[in-house]
C-alpha cells in the first residue's frame, strides 16, 4: 500500500488541587469507547458542506504564528540539547493548550505564562483570536484537511469558574467532559487517550502514560491537531529505491529515497541547502534544512530563530531540481515532559504547588484544593513518502514560469540528517517542526 506523509500532534497540560491539571478540547460527543486497533489504511481527504469561517483581520493571525514560532525556537534550544535522534513536535499545538490554561490564569502565574509563551494581550482576546485562527485553519474547504480540537476532562466533584468553562467552549470549542478523577484516575485516563486516538486518526497513542493521572487531579486541557495533504507533485512510487543515507560523517545505511525533477523552491545559504514542497493547493508545505556538513546539524540548529527561518524560507526560490529524499517516520514510544522546559524558560511558578494561582479555574475555599499545573505532556508523529503528509501542517511553494527546461536540473540529495518544517502559508505559523538524523 502507498504510505502518505503522516504528521500527528497531541498537547495537554494537567493541573491538580496540590495535584494535576490536563487540557483537551473539541466539538464532538464525548468519548466512551475506546478506539479500535490502528491499521497502516489512512483515512482520504473528505470535504463536508460547511459555511467558510468569516476571516480574522490579517495581522492578527501572523501576530500569533510570530508568538508560536518563537515559543518553537526557544523550546526546540532546550530539546535538542545533546539530542541525536529523530525528534518532532507541534509548537501550535503547545501554544493552544497553553492559550486555553491562560485564560484562568492570574497575577505573576499569568504573567510568566504570557512571557514564555510569547502571548500577546489580555487571556479572553488571546483565547478568542486563538479559537478564531484554529476554526479557519481547519476549514473543510481548503484543500488539505487539518483538524484542531479542543477538549476539558474536569474532576465530577470540583467546582470550577462558570466563566471558564463557558469562555473556553466558545473560543476554542473544548466542551468540559465530567470524569471520577478522585476514585478512578486510569479509566480517566484511558478515556483521555482514546479521545486523542479518535481525534488523530489513532496516530497519537498512549499520550497520558500510566500513573500520571492521581486521585488529586482536578483537570485535563487537551488539544490535538491532525492533518493529511497530498503533494501538489506526488513522487513516482516505482522511481523510489534504496539509497545510501549518512547518518554520520562515520556510518551510512542505505534507505528508500524518492526522486524526482521538477521546479521546487530550492536555495544554498549559511551552510545549508534548503528545499519548499508544496501540498496540493499551495496553502502549506514543508521545509527541508540540510546542512553541507554531514556532521552540521547541530550547529545549524543553535541558529535557529525566526529570523533563520525567514533567511531560509526567503533563499528558496523556483528552480528545476533533481530532489532526492527519503522516507522517513518520527514515531517516538513515549510523551515528552515539558515542565522542566518550560520551567527552565522561565515559567516555574505555574507548575509550584504553593505559588501557582489558577484561580480564574477553579477558586476553592479551602487552600489544599487550589489547582497548579503537575505536568504537560506532548507527542507527536511524522511519516513522509511519495504520496503526501498526513499530520498538523499547511504551507505552499510557486512554481515559477520562464524559461524552458535548463538541459541539467540542480541536483540536491538530501542524503544525512536534516531538519523539517510544516508551514501553513498564509500566516507562516510552523504546525510541526522537527529533525531526521536516521530515516
Amino acid at each position: 500500500m502507498l504510505r502518505r506523509t503522516v504528521m500527528a500532534v497531541s498537547a495537554l497540560g494537567l493541573l491538580t488541587a496540590g495535584a494535576n491539571l490536563l487540557t483537551a478540547c473539541d466539538k464532538t460527543k464525548p468519548v466512551t469507547d475506546a478506539p479500535t486497533s490502528a491499521t497502516d489504511a489512512r483515512p482520504s481527504i473528505e470535504r463536508n458542506a460547511t459555511t467558510t469561517p468569516t476571516p480574522m483581520p490579517s495581522d492578527i493571525p501572523r501576530a500569533l504564528a510570530v508568538g508560536s514560532n518563537a515559543l518553537a525556537f526557544d523550546l526546540w534550544g532546550q530539546l535538542a540539547k545533546g539530542g541525536r535522534s529523530n525528534a518532532a513536535f507541534s509548537p501550535a499545538s503547545i501554544s493552544i493548550a497553553f492559550a486555553m490554561t491562560y485564560g484562568g490564569a492570574k497575577g505573576e502565574t499569568a504573567e510568566q505564562i504570557e512571557k514564555v509563551l510569547h502571548f500577546e494581550g489580555e487571556p479572553a482576546a488571546l483565547g478568542a483570536s486563538w479559537g478564531a485562527l484554529g476554526r479557519e485553519l481547519s476549514d473543510p474547504s481548503r484543500p488539505i484537511k487539518l483538524r484542531i480540537a479542543n477538549r476539558l476532562y474536569g474532576e465530577k466533584t470540583y467546582a470550577f469558574v462558570p466563566e471558564f468553562l463557558e469562555r473556553t467552549k466558545t473560543s476554542f470549542g473544548a466542551p468540559l467532559e465530567l470524569v471520577d478523577f478522585k476514585t478512578a484516575p486510569e479509566p480517566a485516563r484511558q478515556t483521555i487517550n482514546a479521545w486523542v486516538e479518535q481525534q488523530t486518526e489513532k496516530r497519537i497513542k498512549g499520550l497520558l502514560p500510566p500513573q500520571s493521572l492521581e486521585p488529586l487531579t482536578r483537570m485535563v486541557l487537551v488539544n490535538a491537531i491532525y492533518f493529511l495533504g497530498d503533494w501538489a507533485k506526488p513522487f513516482e512510487p516505482s522511481r523510489t529505491s534504496d539509497e545510501p543515507f549518512h547518518t554520520s560523517a562515520s556510518a551510512t545505511k542505505r534507505v528508500p529515497t524518492m526522486k524526482q525533477t521538477d521546479y521546487f523552491g530550492v536555495g544554498r545559504t549559511a551552510g545549508v541547502n534548503v528545499l519548499e514542497l508544496p501540498y496540493k493547493g499551495n496553502t502549506a508545505s514543508l521545509l527541508l534544512v540540510v546542512p553541507e556538513n554531514v556532521d552540521g546539524l547541530a550547529a545549524v540548529e543553535a541558529t535557529l530563530s525566526s529570523s533563520t527561518l525567514e533567511t531560509w524560507k526567503r533563499a528558496a526560490t523556483p528552480q528545476n531540481v533533481s530532489v532526492w529524499l527519503p522516507r522517513f517516520e518520527v514515531n517516538p514510544a513515549e510523551s515528552l515532559p515539558l515542565s522542566k522546559h518550560l520551567t527552565a524558560l522561565g515559567m516555574p511558578i505555574a507548575f509550584d504547588r504553593d505559588k501557582a494561582d489558577f484561580t480564574g479555574i477553579g477558586n476553592p475555599k479551602d487552600e489544599r484544593e487550589k489547582l497548579h499545573i503537575a505536568e504537560a505532556f506532548h507527542k507527536a508523529f511524522v511519516k513522509v513518502d511519495e504520496k503526501g503528509t498526513e499530520a498538523a501542517a499547511a504551507t505552499a511553494v510557486v512554481t515559477a514560469e520562464g524559461a524552458g527546461m535548463p538541459a541539467k536540473p540542480i541536483e540536491l540529495k538530501i542524503d544525512r540528517p536534516f531538519l523539517f518544517f510544516v508551514l501553513d502559508k498564509p500566516t507562516g505559523l510552523v504546525l510541526f517542526m522537527g529533525r531526521v538524523t536516521e530515516p
